[in-house]
């Protein structure tokens, strides 16, 4: 799960740099804010993921094709019908994301150009969600690592090919992207077929009752990841407010928060399916060794994540930027991506043992809770310090939720409520 983790951020730079010798800087600002709209609408269905894994898991546990089956046909349904209404609400996309960016006229049209194109990939792209999550909690990573590997190796190929050797353009990279996504939901439906063992769909699985059960959890998960998007655009908008080089030097510091989280949700993917394949078997002691063994290796690498931040913070630095002001300015900012690890790994894993545990409402209720009651206040109470209060609270954020789901966690094992 790492190393598939790792290819994203790796097509993203393709895509970047292929997009920033087109010529103009509009082209490279279009298809950031295009590719952010979607890319955020995306995320905020990671609940597709997430319910997906812990399902999956459970029903390995108790070794039940037919329930497998169940979570897959029951996901796939909402997760097309979802990517369709997208491709409907095309105009609108692009409406929201001209007046997000107060674009130019130029920077319009590539935005324009981008979403119509790259918006039909979303019935997949929702489905692929599904069938990655699926497949995790079914622990069959190394096929969902080849399939991510293989695709974004494909997509980085295409895009070259169609936008610089073909001449397409903005609308080059779109087409690759989509052509690539459906290559993955082809790839990804085929596996889990035949692992599923030609299981068909009941009618009954689709009814309101059926749904229930699902329903809630997908709605506990959403609402959880809205809140964190929300903390995380109130970070840039209050930046924003401060003046721009406050912006590009925190978007420059998040990119230390995406490194660290490569590692970590490798380690929290794992973590989901022993939790759940645990849990499908009913076997409370295992799914606290499991626990226990996936916090070890959590803190190892927020510990490894800590000492490279340490010895190299300067040198990825430079890596990221040629800006002499902003590295300086950066300096100050060091001893926040030095705690990040150590502070955040928690969070993580915990978020992923309660996936594996399909508690959707408890990872609603941390988060929320955090972001009101944590985040909220101590940017509030350290105001004055300008920047510095929105990392202070992050930080804050990011130990409050892995103290909130701690405490949930040590609750249901002294209660011996975990396999409820």
């Amino acid at each position: 799960m790492i190393l598939s983790n790792v290819t994203n951020p790796l097509l993203g730079m393709v895509d970047t740099a292929i997009v920033g010798h087109l010529g103009a800087t509009h082209y490279l600002a279009g298809t950031a804010v295009a590719g952010m709209v979607i890319t955020q609408i995306y995320w905020l269905c990671g609940f597709l993921r997430m319910s997906a894994t812990g399902l999956s898991a459970q029903a390995l546990g108790a070794a039940n094709t037919a329930e497998a089956a169940r979570v897959f046909y029951q996901l796939l349904l909402p997760a097309v019908l979802f990517g369709m209404l997208l491709i409907l609400c095309t105009d609108a996309l692009t409406w929201a994301a001209v007046l997000f960016a107060d674009a130019d006229t130029p920077t319009t049209e590539v935005i324009h150009h981008y979403l119509q194109v790259r918006v039909w990939g979303a019935p997949a792209a929702l489905a692929n969600l599904l069938l990655m999550g699926w497949l995790i909690g079914q622990q069959a990573t190394r096929t969902v690592m080849t399939i991510q590997i293989l695709a974004n190796l494909f997509n980085a190929l295409l895009s070259y090919a169609l936008a610089m050797g073909l001449d397409m353009g903005v609308s080059g990279v779109a087409t690759a992207t989509v052509i690539a996504e459906y290559g993955i939901f082809i790839s990804g439906l085929l596996v889990v077929l035949s692992r599923i063992k030609g299981v068909r769909p009941i009618v009954g699985w689709f009814t309101a009752q059926g749904y229930r059960h699902v329903l809630a959890l997908n709605f506990d998960i959403l609402l959880r990841n809205l809140a964190l998007q929300l903390t995380m655009a109130f970070m840039v908008f209050q930046a924003a407010r401060l003046d721009a080089q406050s912006v590009a030097l925190n978007a420059l510091l998040m990119q230390f928060f995406v490194i660290t989280a490569l590692g970590l949700d490798g380690i929290a993917y794992a973590v989901e399916a022993l939790v759940g394949e645990a849990k499908g078997k009913q076997r409370q002691d295992l799914l606290h060794l499991q626990v226990c063994r996936g916090l070890a290796w959590s803190m190892l690498l927020a510990l490894l994540y800590c000492l490279g931040f340490v010895l190299f913070d300067h040198a990825i630095l430079r890596l990221l930027t040629d800006l002499p002001s902003l590295i300086a300015l950066a300096e100050g900012y060091l001893l926040y991506i030095w705690l990040l690890p150590i502070v955040g790994h928690w969070c993580f894993l915990l978020d992923g043992v309660f996936i594996g545990l399909t508690r959707g409402r408890e990872m609603r209720n941390s988060m929320l809770l955090c972001a009101l009651a944590v985040f909220l206040p101590v940017w509030w109470l350290m105001y004055d310090a300008g920047n510095h209060a929105l990392w202070i609270a992050f930080l804050a954020f990011l130990a409050g939720r892995g103290i909130t789901l701690g405490w949930a966690y040590w609750r249901l094992w002294r209660a011996q409520t975990l396999l409820a």
